[in-house]
């Protein structure tokens, strides 16, 4: 029973995150292939969460594996009419038969372990010759360069410097990924707000990152990833899709979202602005606090904000889950932290800045 809940869980989130995937695509660029590289990660994602109802026909019944398939015939049918609306004529259009022809994954028919890879194979074959022909088109614009001369920012990053904050443009990027980075204070300026179609942060440890910029001048991110993270502060910025926290440890989070869930995370506290009700599961320690007002932006304020209406998946009992608390007065960062010490100050180290936030926490 708990896996099937587990699973039925995993279901409605990803089917969430697609939809609201989707719902983005009108306002990601057309430039460069990236709003194309947007439809190929939610065709992904279809693609995946059949994969997954598949994995779990033979425990699951057969009335659950038709509203399993009926909302993603739904979430398919979805994606061609949007995708029909924002691409040009002289481009394509989903064909119905493609993706938006009802499949029952429990019928043997359709089910990829007796048929392995037929189902992937054929999306992303249709997938990568349509974003091959986006590419090709978009890279005659010259807005920005091709694949082929984009920058590798995180190598950048690697590199020695003399700076204590790092302020990588992005401006050629199509996507914010920062990964395996240790001891850096990072600020993303205006220049990055082209690139925030999507964004993903790991494997960081005893790093400052901070996001807000682009994200509240240009378009905020779809959706965000946050994982394997330690000893580390996180201004995310603003986020229109669901936000999810994986292994994240000894850490500040600060995010403006629709949908907040963290899993196996310890010792985080977490200064939100969420319309929904924040999800933990298989976490402990997690503090919970509004979000700094620095960080809002023009309009958000009167929007429903469930900071602290918290639900734990792991806590089926009566009563508080001993997993959150909400951070008191006392224990709330000063304003002028988040002002003044956050974007760094001349001779001061990301350690130094770090201790002054709290982290590691006493």
């Amino acid at each position: 029973m708990e896996s099937k809940q587990r699973f039925y869980r995993h279901f409605q989130d990803s089917i969430a995150e697609l939809q609201g995937q989707i719902d983005e695509l009108e306002s990601v660029s057309a430039v460069a292939g990236e709003r194309q590289e947007a439809i190929d990660h939610v065709l992904a994602g279809i693609s995946k969460l059949q994969h997954d109802v598949s994995d779990t026909a033979e425990s699951t019944p057969s009335y659950d594996r038709k509203q399993y398939s009926d909302s993603i015939k739904i979430l398919s049918e979805k994606l061609n009419e949007t995708v029909a609306r924002v691409t040009p004529r002289s481009r394509f259009q989903f064909k119905r038969s493609s993706i938006g022809a009802h499949v029952d994954m429990g019928a043997p028919e359709n089910d990829p372990r007796l048929h392995p890879g037929s189902l992937s194979r054929n999306m992303q074959s249709y997938s990568s010759e349509k974003r091959q022909e986006a590419v090709e088109s978009d890279d005659k614009v010259g807005d920005l360069p091709s694949a082929a001369a984009m920058r590798d920012y995180n190598a950048e990053l690697s590199q020695p410097s003399p700076q204590n904050v790092r302020k990588p443009s992005f401006s050629t990027a199509r996507n914010i990924g920062i990964a395996s980075q240790s001891h850096l204070h990072i600020i993303l300026p205006s220049s990055a707000a082209r690139a925030t179609a999507s964004g993903s942060l790991t494997d960081l440890k005893w790093c400052i990152v901070d996001m807000s910029v682009p994200t509240a001048q240009g378009k905020p991110f779809p959706g965000l990833a946050l994982r394997n993270i330690s000893h580390s502060l996180v201004v995310a910025g603003h986020v229109n899709g669901p936000v999810h926290i994986t292994g994240v440890s000894n850490s500040i989070i600060v995010v403006t979202a629709r949908q907040v869930r963290m899993h196996e995370c310890k010792n985080v506290d977490i200064y939100l602005h969420c319309t929904s009700h924040p999800i933990i599961e298989d976490c402990t320690g997690i503090r919970f606090a509004q979000l700094p007002k620095c960080y809002s932006i023009e309009g958000e304020a009167i929007k429903e904000n469930q900071w602290d209406q918290v639900d734990d998946f792991k806590w089926l009992k009566a009563g508080q889950s001993p997993n959150w608390t909400t951070l008191s007065s006392a224990e709330v960062l000063d304003e002028s932290i988040w002002t003044k010490v956050v974007p760094g100050q001349p001779g001061v180290s990301v350690e130094e800045t770090l201790q002054k936030v709290g982290i590691p926490r006493p």
